[in-house]
């Protein structure tokens, strides 16, 4: 065995470099575990909090399909006139302007559908179920809404208490698009926006790039030219999706003069990003 000075050292050095090796690995993995735990947080705090969304409140109203303002197409005086028949002590107009607050906007688009759905039902009243607005919404699921004042909260507390306030599935929440109205609106115009802007990225850029691939590693000679396309094709991998996306205003929609807000300009920079991938 060798016992020289100059070994001893060698040997010394590979057992720091060994242990710097074992804290260096130690602390990878603990930072990678408390970035999955934060992540974890993350998400289970999204769910939480975010779970009222997956639950709507709805309003039950006499409503009287009233020949005239179907005529005019005044479905939300429908609304207000089955409220006012709800609450027949509310006279002030100030009270009255706060009670149609309970219900939703959505209401009358709801009474629409219903008298195209069925024309025959216009003279004749129907109990319906409409969506209550989004601070009703709000107060029934435990949380405090600043606008609600206190004579709503009495409304509200009459509704609960005779059975005409209930909250169910929000199906609108996947069925319904965007929406100045929090208790109308829906994720089904985003969700199809990506599902296409992911499916035209797939035309483009998975053929292309495999057939590169293939074509660089297993056809392509080995000189300065094929070593500077993978030189870039490494930069291009480097850059910044913001540099992509100012590629895709200034080139896609300025001078091309694409379609705005559509999923083939969002899938071509998608593409283009994930191309030297």
């Amino acid at each position: 065995m060798n016992n020289s000075p100059q070994f001893e050292r060698i040997k010394a050095g590979l057992g720091k470099r060994r242990r710097a090796e074992k804290r260096f690995r130690f602390f990878g993995i603990a930072a990678i575990s408390a970035g999955l735990l934060f992540l974890a947080v993350m998400f289970a705090l999204v769910a939480v909090k975010g779970a009222g969304a997956f639950q709507r409140t709805l309003v039950q109203v006499e409503v009287f399909f009233d020949p005239e303002l179907a005529k005019d197409g005044d479905y939300a005086g429908m609304v207000k006139a089955s409220l006012r028949k709800a609450f027949p002590e509310v006279q002030e107009r100030n009270d009255k302007r706060r009670l149609y607050k309970l219900v939703s906007i959505g209401a009358a688009f709801d009474l629409r559908r219903m008298i195209l759905d069925d024309p025959e039902i216009v003279g004749e009243t129907r109990t319906v179920w409409v969506p209550a607005s989004d601070d009703v919404d709000i107060a029934v699921k435990g949380n405090v809404s600043p606008r609600l004042g206190k004579r709503q909260h009495i409304w509200i507390a009459s509704l609960k208490g005779t059975g005409r306030l209930k909250t169910e599935f929000n199906t609108a929440f996947f069925t319904s698009g965007d929406s100045r109205e929090p208790e109308l609106a829906g994720i089904a115009t985003a969700l199809m926006g990506s599902l296409f802007s992911i499916l035209v990225c797939l035309a483009l850029a998975f053929p292309l790039g495999v057939m590169a691939a293939v074509y660089l590693e297993e056809f392509a000679a080995k000189n300065r030219w094929t070593e500077l396309i993978e030189v870039n094709i490494n930069n291009l991998a480097a850059v910044p999706s913001i540099v992509f996306g100012l590629l895709g205003l200034a080139v896609f929609l300025n001078f091309f003069h694409l379609p705005r807000s559509a999923p083939l300009v969002g899938g071509m920079v998608l593409a283009l990003m994930t191309l030297p991938t």
